[in-house]
């Protein structure tokens, strides 16, 4: 299936389960396709056909995108260079978790999550070890015993009573010889950790943005400026996030400013277009705009917070 059949599908899964959408934006080599809300459950969604082409930069903006947004990254894809992806499996690439269409599917319209996550070395499943640890006790079982039956080491056992997981032909065989469920679900909207692993060279910045984004920090706003996305950076600071574009004349940001007014409603934050030259509209597409004097005559966070609380009205 090509990738516009993917998104497509993609899309319509996720209406069909009570997701409130972003508009279809058309630019590809983003790090994200669509954003999607429902109720508490904010997702930052990128679709490939296959997911070898996720690049550790794109990751690390869709990442940094979701912390920020406090949504959660998803990847849905058809294949990877090995071959289809294979249904009811959690994979990941630079801490992005994967999953297929049909995985997603499942687990927003039947409840079911996956059970297995791809990891170095196979297929492998979280064990229960409460459980485990309970049902070896009141069976009187040994370590050894359960290593005979797994196909590993005394040592192995122990690991998996504090914590570590098991392949899924382990998995299996506790399983069937204790008669009873092991193997936890795994949550694939709640892989995002506090900081990503790997770090990436900061982007460059020059002219107009340069200035800007070092003005608002000193106004005292931390700016993230990203690259893969429809908006230029997110400017934030304590409960405040606005999608902020930059540009020059009105024409130039009338479509950007229709793509980022739609995302800031799904992911509701505000958003903020700043322009080098004093524009004709006060708003554009219903996002407040703020010329670079403007912004120079500024004090601090609140009066640049005050200006676009005005101007949207």
């Amino acid at each position: 299936m090509k990738r516009d059949r993917v998104l497509d599908a993609t899309r319509k899964g996720l209406a069909k389960t009570g997701f409130f959408l972003s508009h279809p934006h058309g630019a590809r080599g983003l790090c994200f396709d669509l954003v999607a809300r429902r109720d508490d459950t904010l997702l930052i969604v990128k679709v490939l056909q296959n997911v070898d082409a996720l690049n550790k930069e794109t990751a690390r903006e869709l990442l940094d995108i979701s912390r920020i947004l406090e949504g959660s990254p998803i990847v849905v894809g058809e294949r990877s260079g090995t071959g289809p992806l294979e249904d009811g499996v959690l994979y990941s690439r630079f801490g992005v978790p994967i999953l297929s269409r049909r995985t997603l599917a499942d687990f927003l319209e039947e409840g079911v999550p996956p059970f297995l996550f791809s990891a170095p070395g196979g297929l492998y499943a979280r064990l229960d070890t409460e459980a485990l640890r309970r049902l070896r006790e009141e069976r009187e079982v040994s370590l050894g015993t359960l290593a005979d039956i797994a196909g590993v080491t005394r040592r192995t056992i122990q690991m998996y009573l504090e914590g570590m997981s098991a392949t899924m032909d382990v998995a299996m065989r506790l399983e069937e010889f204790l008669q009873e469920s092991l193997v936890l679900p795994v949550d694939p909207f709640g892989m995002l950790s506090d900081r990503a692993a790997d770090e990436v060279p900061a982007q460059r910045l020059e002219g107009f943005e340069r200035e800007l984004f070092a003005r608002l920090q000193r106004l005292g706003f931390a700016v993230l400026p990203t690259a893969r996305s429809p908006f230029d950076a997110l400017s934030s600071r304590a409960t405040t996030t606005l999608l902020t574009g930059v540009g020059d004349a009105d024409s130039a940001l009338d479509r950007k400013a229709e793509v980022v007014s739609n995302i800031s409603r799904v992911v509701e934050k505000d958003s903020v277009m700043f322009v080098v030259r004093r524009p004709m509209r006060m708003t554009i597409r219903g996002i407040p705009v703020i010329a670079r004097e403007e912004l120079r005559r500024m004090k601090d966070s609140e009066d640049v917070e005050d200006m676009i609380s005005e101007r949207k009205g």
